[in-house]
């Protein structure tokens, strides 16, 4: 049985970013999927471009739609409209599309791929990794990744994000035509979902909608918040193709990584809280994932812990922000949406969350100092 470099359970944008960037330093990288066929995932597919920082590749050909205005509304009405700054700050992608797009990449560089093989065991033996597959095939890695998303029964066996999960609870509909939406905007709707919200992203000949809970497992009736949000798109009530699934979100700092194995993107739980932003915490991870890999494979450290680190940094420091800021206006929305979006300088804050260009410490920081002053 020949030993790979690494073995990353899961094809996603993390597991692919991962593979991709390992593959690249010349490692010897294995990606084990379960699925076999792109199907529509559950997604928004909404992701700042600054994403594109972290690969030396156009990730363009995976982009369907560029956003450059953002619709806020409460109950259909009391519209607020924020631009967003730069000339591409905001992508919408079809996630399978994404997910082929980023794998291929990988796969040229050397990734092996393989799928559909689901993973039944996972054992550590002195130094190495034991993966069994159902198909009875057995595999030795020096290191694991864990990137089979918010469903990933491994993370929690090996102690890798919180125990205690928080969930999204969404639905999404995936429709055909633009109805009334236009090109190059998105919509975000609060007042019709009870501790959450409801989103709508173009695509190429088509529209991704959603609808999200974020405060305890709560059922929502999604079908009822679809029968008024749908046509406000200018789509019939049962249009569109839809899925149900619950998404882990950000809930604390936590130990990433254990010896020589870690979790990247929604396996770590690492959705943002307020906003439901997925991909650029699973790209971000993917690519830490891999930098703290290559150093640890080359004999440059003796353990993985710079990755969760740099993740709490990155990312968790905002989160942390992120997920007071959800706690208080899911808790209190329509006050939220007065004083939260409808405020003067919100949409501009909004749209630089959106884009990358601004943290939700930032927007803490800002709103502290102004209270400073005012007293």
């Amino acid at each position: 049985m020949s030993t790979r470099d690494v073995l990353i359970i899961g094809a996603g944008a993390a597991g692919a970013s991962t593979a991709f960037h390992l593959a690249k330093a010349g490692h010897k990288v294995t990606v084990v999927e379960k699925k076999s066929t792109n199907a529509i995932k559950p997604c928004g597919g909404g992701m700042a471009a600054s994403v594109q920082k972290w690969f030396p590749f156009d990730l363009s050909p995976a982009i369907d739609e560029v956003i450059n205005k953002v619709e806020f509304t409460w109950c259909l009405d009391d519209q607020v409209v924020a631009n967003l700054p730069g000339s591409s700050p905001f992508w919408i992608v079809r996630r399978e599309m994404l997910d082929c797009f980023l794998i291929k990449q990988a796969s040229l560089e050397g990734a092996e791929i393989l799928q559909p093989l689901t993973v039944d065991k996972i054992k550590k033996l002195d130094d190495l990794w034991q993966i069994t597959c159902s198909n009875g095939k057995q595999f030795e890695a020096r290191a694991i990744v864990i990137a089979d998303g918010s469903n990933s029964p491994w993370s929690a066996k090996f102690g890798l994000g919180p125990r205690k999960q928080r969930h999204a609870l969404t639905t999404s509909v995936r429709l055909h035509g633009s109805g009334n939406l236009k090109k190059g905007t998105a919509r975000f709707e609060f007042g019709l979902v009870h501790h959450g919200f409801a989103w709508a992203f173009p695509i190429s000949n088509g529209v991704n909608v959603g609808v999200g809970t974020f405060l305890g497992r709560n059922t929502t009736d999604s079908q009822e918040i679809l029968d008024k949000f749908l046509p406000d798109l200018g789509f019939k009530p049962n249009d569109g193709e839809r899925q149900h699934s619950s998404l882990r979100i950000w809930n604390g700092h936590h130990v990433l990584h254990g010896e020589g194995i870690l979790a990247v993107g929604d396996a770590a739980s690492l959705c943002d809280p307020f906003l439901a932003e997925g991909l650029r915490p699973a790209l971000m991870s993917g690519c830490n994932a891999a930098h703290s890999l290559n150093k640890w494979l080359h004999g440059e450290t003796n353990t993985l812990a710079d990755y969760t680190k740099e993740m709490q940094k990155d990312w968790g420091a905002s989160m942390a922000w992120g997920s007071r800021i959800a706690q208080v206006f899911y808790r209190f929305p329509k006050v939220g949406y007065q004083l939260g979006i409808k405020r003067a300088t919100a949409p501009e804050r909004i749209a630089q969350i959106l884009s990358g260009h601004m943290s939700y410490r930032d927007i803490a920081q800002r709103v502290i100092k102004r209270l400073l002053l005012q007293n």
